[in-house]
């Protein structure tokens, strides 16, 4: 990983997790052209999610992108990914010379106002692998990033205190590795007064079954 380029958010009491993050990934111009075409050209797709045994919509909007046999499991469907764009294949080989990682596939969110959101959870998914890298690129309104300690962690009062509070900008890069998503839970909560639209890119590995 480029050290010179992140920097790392401690999360004390739990050595073996990582956050690492980068405000200015990509410079505001290209940001916002990346946005602008991701925005227009990706087939964006509303989910139904089923809470309590009840279906609705779920709060944004979605795309799922990859190499070939790279499904995904999430919300109780597996998704088979679209073929890589040239600019997303540009996104991803970018982010894997920054982060030493690599990456085949990307799941996209749109979140279309302030009304829109992700409730707590892990990306802790067992095609993941146990300790997954996940880098998180966002582009367009600016919104707020929540973690805090799952609930195995919440009982150890060095974890309790540490909850995060992020606001990630057009640009900027959170990159998530070691055991976080076993031990820390994330959120994007709906937000009054914003009208305009937020792409949240996360980059990650799947094990695909050959």
């Amino acid at each position: 990983m480029n050290a010179d380029l992140f920097e790392i958010i401690d999360l004390p009491g739990t050595p073996d997790c990582q956050l690492c993050y980068c405000e200015q990934f990509l410079k505001p111009e290209t940001a916002e052209r990346v946005f602008t075409s991701l925005y227009n050209h990706v087939d964006w797709q509303e989910e139904t999610v089923t809470v309590y045994g009840k279906s609705h919509p779920a709060p944004r909007l979605t795309a799922w992108y990859g190499d070939p046999g790279a499904g995904y499991r999430y919300s109780g469907v597996v998704h088979t990914p679209t073929p890589w764009s040239d600019e997303l294949l540009y996104l991803k080989q970018r982010i894997e010379q920054c982060t030493d990682s690599v990456y085949n596939s990307v799941l996209l969110n749109l979140y279309r106002n302030g009304n829109d959101s992700v409730g707590w959870h892990s990306d802790d998914e067992p095609e993941l692998g146990a300790a997954p890298t996940i880098a998180s690129l966002s582009l367009g309104e600016t919104r707020r990033f929540l973690i805090k300690p799952t609930k195995k962690q919440q009982y150890k009062k060095q974890t309790q205190r540490n909850s995060l509070e992020l606001h990630l900008p057009a640009g900027s890069l959170l990159l998530m590795r070691g055991r976080i998503q076993r031990l820390w839970c994330h959120s994007v909560p709906k937000e009054k007064g914003i009208d305009k639209p937020r792409i949240n890119l996360t980059f990650r590995l799947v094990q695909i079954n050959t």
